[in-house]
């Protein structure tokens, strides 16, 4: 991200842009799940989606249901939820067919297997909804090994008795995040709908930035950490820091020979939104938007009081409605 402007985030071919998508979503052909495949791709895109990944449970997409339903501009990343007995995680850009193992626990030993036959096929380990309350749902693996962290699952606050705990997830993200980044092995976030009923499709998603809209290409980005979080296509983010000439935007490392560094974060679409800026020392400022959902809001720190910045945008309520992964200062 090289400046404040909002970037496209519905793309026209297959350039090198920002993509929005949901990377786990549950057809008919998943346990609990109401729509059908053409109708999940309907959704995603009248939802202002680019790309969508299958994960139905314990089984590998099935040949013939979702690569019809791909176009020049919309995207079917191939995947599964390996719902193991102590915890679900995401396996994303399997071989067509390809399925992962599922029927283990943490005490088997079997997991890092598992996650070697994903990434020896350039594919992405996603540690999904840490905190779901439900019998397999809490995450009981380490996340060492896994390339992204679900930290979103499905709305933000529901009163559903199976809705995952996000706020318990992104604060157990953001304390690892101060000594991942020091060992340079940190973990991006991602959000994700877990779609099984009508009208969840893209509440949240992951908008990332990727050379091209390809399964590649999108999982580069998403491992990279050039990604944030919406709740939905009406919310933007644009966040950068600047220092002496030099920008980086999210995901990226900048570069401050000791200056100080200007943060700033444009939003739009969020009413009466705060956003708050997250360094290794937590919560250190905040700001509120205009009323009519667009502002900019600006903070200054060096790299040696911030190893990094992260932002939330939230709404008056309390509930976000957009987050970042950091940018690294150094």
């Amino acid at each position: 991200m090289s400046s404040l402007s909002f970037p496209p985030v519905r793309a026209v071919g297959r350039g090198a842009t920002w993509y929005r998508g949901d990377s786990h979503i549950h057809s008919v052909r998943s346990g609990g799940g109401e729509l059908t495949p053409e109708e999940l791709a309907l959704r995603a895109c009248a939802a202002g989606l680019d790309f969508i990944a299958t994960t139905e449970h314990k089984a590998a997409a099935e040949p013939g249901a979702w690569g019809h339903l791909a176009a020049g501009d919309f995207l079917i990343v191939l995947g599964q939820e390996v719902t193991t007995k102590t915890g679900h995680w995401l396996a994303l850009g399997l071989s067509p067919g390809q399925a992962v193992d599922w029927n283990y626990g943490v005490g088997e030993g079997l997991i890092d297997q598992c996650l070697d036959q994903v990434h020896r096929v350039g594919g992405l380990c996603v540690a999904a909804h840490p905190h779901a309350p439900y019998p397999s749902g809490d995450f009981m693996y380490s996340f060492q090994g896994f390339d992204v962290v679900e930290v979103w699952n499905g709305r933000w606050t529901s009163g559903l008795p199976w809705q995952a705990d996000n706020e318990a997830a992104l604060a157990e993200w953001g304390r690892s995040l101060a000594a991942d980044i020091q060992t340079g092995s940190w973990r991006p976030a991602m959000g994700n709908s877990d779609t099984h009923l009508d009208g969840q499709v893209g509440i949240p998603h992951t908008v990332v930035f990727a050379e091209e809209l390809s399964t590649e290409a999108i999982l580069a980005g998403i491992r990279s950490g050039r990604s944030w979080i919406a709740e939905s296509a009406a919310v933007e983010v644009s966040f950068a820091a600047h220092v002496e000439g030099r920008i980086a935007g999210v995901g990226e490392r900048l570069t401050t020979h000791g200056g100080q560094v200007e943060v700033r974060a444009a939003v739009q679409g969020v009413q009466a939104a705060t956003v708050s800026f997250h360094t290794d020392r937590g919560k250190v400022h905040h700001a509120g938007v205009p009323g009519d959902g667009a502002g900019v809001v600006q903070w200054y720190t060096t790299a040696e009081d911030s190893a990094f910045v992260r932002i939330e945008v939230r709404h008056p309520d309390g509930t976000v409605a957009a987050l970042t992964n950091p940018i690294i200062l150094f």
